[in-house]
């Protein structure tokens, strides 16, 4: 018999086994895929650490959260800054004042945000009522015919003047050079992978995988 069951292995449900068990609690935990570490499952494929279900990259301001998961892997340093490529020519992402430099050779925030304005006004908009007019507001035709427009209507199989503004109001523009995507304090990868770390967690943990809760 035990305390707890953990239905999932992933970073949740490993955290708080970890922790139960630290508390002197007797816990299994149950999954119904065939690994460990959930959503930030990594394999080995020819010496590199592939995130089988798309990329995570902690980030974390929480020194205590910081300082726990170190305990059980080491992090690299790794900064997500993103490059888009628009025909060959690429610009930095979250939209920055690099991204302003190259689109329009502007290096100060004044004239970045004055071409923005400038290019709303030309738009004719005053208040954003679609996707479309939104993104234009914020970065301003260039950049939105270029670097939003197209990705947007394949991620959304819809024009983006048929969209809700809201979608795009959280948009991160920044007025300094700083391609950095995330604003957090601490950032990186661990060292050797996510399914590592989170082994590290259950260690003198039952687990039982391949197991339907339901």
């Amino acid at each position: 018999m035990y305390d707890y069951l953990v239905v999932g292995a992933g970073l949740y449900g490993a955290v708080f086994a970890n922790q139960a068990k630290a508390q002197g609690k007797s816990v299994l935990v149950i999954d119904k895929r065939p690994n460990i570490a959930g959503n930030v499952f990594t394999e080995k494929i020819e010496g590199i650490n592939v995130h089988k279900y798309g990329a995570h990259i902690f980030h974390t301001n929480n020194k205590k959260v910081w300082n726990f998961v170190n305990r059980f892997a080491e992090f690299n340093r790794f900064t997500n800054s993103p490059v888009a490529n628009y025909k060959g020519e690429l610009f930095s992402l979250p939209f920055n004042m690099y991204t302003f430099n190259k689109m329009w050779g502007v290096v100060t925030p004044s004239e970045a945000q004055a071409k923005i304005e400038e290019q709303k006004k030309q738009a004719g908009i005053t208040e954003p009522k679609n996707l479309e007019e939104q993104a234009i507001s914020l970065v301003g035709t260039d950049i939105y015919e270029k670097l939003i427009k197209g990705y947007t209507m394949k991620q959304w199989g819809r024009p983006c003047d048929k969209l809700p503004s809201f979608i795009i109001k959280r948009l991160p523009v920044r007025l300094t050079f700083d391609n950095n995507y995330f604003n957090a304090l601490y950032q990186g990868i661990p060292v050797g992978g996510y399914t590592k770390m989170v082994e590290n967690m259950l260690e003198g943990i039952d687990v039982k995988l391949g197991v339907d809760y339901f």
